[in-house]
């Protein structure tokens, strides 16, 4: 009995509070969750020290808030606002292909009818289960797999995930982080500790817009500061100074994102087709300057903007003449008439 315990592994001080916690929290029993609650914590942190500093320090802000309310009052709605966005950005589905594909399976074996059709040739799944649809002959696909194969239909074999051993259908690939698959898998985001999907791509850039024009606009307010007080009191001036320098490196990365992201969003693109273009089989042979997936500028925007998160569409690969149609070079009579839109 004694040398049972001598012999017993010492715990830490610290694994019994901890051991109480993972039982009230089990998130956090998890490493990687617990890594990205504390990235969210951080982040949530930056922003109240950059806005708490510049209400501590800065008198005139105050004075200004007392004869102008309303501007102090837009910034700090902004401020709310952005926080409230990363949130739901962050809680928000990609779009798993494993919630598409149970979706497909339970509404086939459910209901039996020929469904309305859709304009653009690709199939639409809402995750509410209203409806599942393709163009033309208006054929009704009863499982998974048989819509997958539709969409390969210059494709000898459909693409099977080696991970999760899942038909993927175009665009679609394995998050390693989340483990999942991802419809129209854009990138995973360590910040939000989430995917990037087609799900939550057009959440992901309201956010960056709005952490963009938050930035600035607290960029503004301690330039402001520094221009009226930077003789007065210097370990103020130093502390807002290296405040201000990390604010504008913050805003130049979050600016460049967001025109990036504009960017894949006006040509039907997402961030791993992009940078992996050469790898991805459904993209090879097609010339760099063709975007395979684009219908428009403005059909882009407006399917990107206006289609509801709980509505995934899966596109099938191009043909072969609309390729040659995209790799048309642009002439006047293509300008006049709006080709690109």
């Amino acid at each position: 009995m004694m040398i049972a315990t001598i012999c017993r592994p010492v715990r830490s001080p610290w694994e019994e509070p901890m051991d109480r916690c993972f039982r009230f929290f089990p998130c956090l029993a998890d490493p990687g969750r617990r890594s990205s609650l504390c990235l969210k914590l951080c982040l949530v942190t930056i922003h109240l020290i950059y806005a708490g500093v510049l209400f501590l320090f800065d008198g005139d802000l105050i004075e200004r808030t007392k004869k102008e309310p309303w501007y102090t009052a837009l910034y700090l709605l902004l401020f709310v606002v952005t926080l409230i966005q990363y949130f739901a950005t962050s809680l928000s589905s990609p779009g798993y292909v494993l919630e598409a594909m149970l979706t497909v399976n339970e509404r086939s074996a459910a209901n039996r009818k020929a469904p309305e059709t859709s304009k653009n040739g690709s199939y639409v799944i809402s995750t509410e289960g209203n409806l599942i649809a393709r163009n033309g002959s208006g054929s009704y696909s009863s499982s998974w797999s048989k819509l997958v194969a539709d969409l390969y239909p210059f494709s000898i074999r459909t693409w099977t995930c080696t991970y999760c051993n899942m038909e993927q259908p175009p665009r679609a690939k394995h998050c390693h982080d989340c483990d999942k698959c991802v419809l129209q898998f854009d990138h995973h985001c360590v910040w939000l500790g989430n995917c990037i999907g087609q799900g939550n791509h057009c959440k992901f850039w309201w956010y960056l817009f709005e952490e963009t024009a938050l930035c600035l606009w607290t960029g503004v307010l301690y330039i402001s500061y520094l221009k009226a007080h930077i003789t007065r009191v210097w370990w103020q001036d130093a502390i807002m100074i290296i405040l201000l320098i990390t604010l504008l490196v913050c805003l130049v990365f979050l600016l460049l994102l967001l025109l990036f992201h504009s960017y894949l969003i006006l040509t039907n693109q997402t961030t791993f087709e992009l940078v992996r273009r050469r790898r991805i089989h459904y993209l090879r042979g097609i010339p760099e300057r063709v975007h395979p997936f684009s219908r428009g500028v403005r059909r882009n925007l407006y399917n990107f903007c206006c289609t509801r998160s709980t509505i995934y569409g899966v596109e099938p690969l191009p043909t072969p003449e609309e390729i040659e149609e995209k790799s048309r070079p642009y002439t006047c009579l293509d300008a006049v008439t709006c080709r690109c839109c």
